[in-house]
């Protein structure tokens, strides 16, 4: 190789460091969101929608009875923020199951899964909910199984009618062993090692909805690498975002087993599914990228951001030449 191609690539090099986004890294002791942070955030986020569109009715359900996540009051003033700020939907936050009742989710155009951990192994959140609410302490166990299973297909039903999915980080959980609320999905949790720095990439650099990430890859934050199973070895979706594996810390040796999507979109009947694993620390939300990305998810969501949502012929993604080989050998 001459001096001169040598010179060029240690250039790109320094091109492709100066362009990535690194988020500081964040602090293990998670403190609910403060004044301070919000007006961060709202400085950051987009003043108007990529597409122009009618104002769309969002509810965000951010009821846990397994896992708490501490970043989940922060998901709900990012969507708050984003709401207000855009105008692209006003923002309702519940933690009532009740909220999730076909009558009631008939007033919204989308609704925000936000890190709703259900208690492992059962892995059924309106079950926990049914048992532990005083509000439901008359119920027998046959009523309580009838509830849930409508509220289950409740939810089903509003996206495949049309509406719009946005699932955030740990809400796979909520109803992890159920075949039908997984495929919609498009996974199931399986386990993620430690928190730690994760570099993440864009699969088609392309495809509109990452727009936010052009020029400014990768994204470097520390989050928790999730790993899936279940609906996911079909990857049945349309990848968005895909972490490196190379270097990633795991005690159970399998993160590079497969490739490791972390965002994607997929229709589900006549409505449309978002998920994005980032993040489980508040400072991956202090980014212009991230919460652009997010808001443009949602427009997905709300079917106002037409994209290609089809499942690639192939796995798709940008991460290193071992991981890709070992994700082959593993038949992904």
């Amino acid at each position: 190789m001459s001096k001169y191609c040598s010179a060029c690539l240690w250039v790109l090099a320094l091109v492709a460091i100066a362009q990535a986004e690194k988020i500081p890294y964040a602090r293990t002791d998670i403190v609910p969101p403060t004044p301070e942070w919000s007006d961060r955030v709202k400085q950051m986020a987009p003043t108007k929608p990529t597409i122009p569109a009618g104002k769309r009715q969002l509810l965000v359900f951010s009821l846990r009875t397994g896992f708490d996540h501490k970043v989940m009051p922060h998901v709900d003033r990012v969507f708050e923020i984003l709401g207000e700020k855009s105008g692209a939907f006003a923002t309702k936050v519940s933690v009532d199951i009740e909220s999730l009742a076909p009558e009631s989710l008939a007033s919204y155009d989308v609704l925000v899964l936000n890190n709703n951990c259900s208690i492992d192994p059962r892995r059924n959140l309106f079950l926990d909910e049914l048992e532990r609410n005083p509000k439901y302490k008359e119920m027998t166990a046959e009523e309580r199984q009838t509830k849930s299973d409508a509220l289950e297909q409740s939810l089903l039903d509003f996206v495949a009618g049309g509406k719009g999915l946005v699932v955030i980080h740990g809400a796979p959980t909520m109803l992890n062993d159920s075949p039908e609320f997984t495929e919609m999905i498009g996974a199931a949790f399986d386990y993620h090692p430690p928190n730690q720095e994760v570099t993440l990439r864009t699969v088609d650099a392309n495809h509109p909805l990452v727009a936010a990430f052009r020029n400014k890859e990768p994204f470097i934050h520390r989050d928790e690498p999730y790993c899936f199973k279940g609906a996911y070895q079909k990857l049945d979706f349309r990848p968005l975002l895909v972490m490196d594996t190379e270097g990633i810390k795991d005690p159970r040796n399998r993160v590079a087993d497969m490739v490791r999507y972390v965002a994607w979109i997929k229709p589900h009947g006549k409505g449309r599914v978002f998920y994005c694993s980032p993040s489980h620390f508040p400072e991956s939300y202090e980014s212009a990228t991230m919460l652009q990305f997010l808001l443009d998810g949602v427009q997905y969501a709300a079917g106002d951001l037409k994209c290609d949502d089809s499942t690639p012929a192939e796995p798709q993604a940008k991460t290193s030449d071992r991981s890709r080989e070992r994700g082959q050998r593993a038949g992904v």
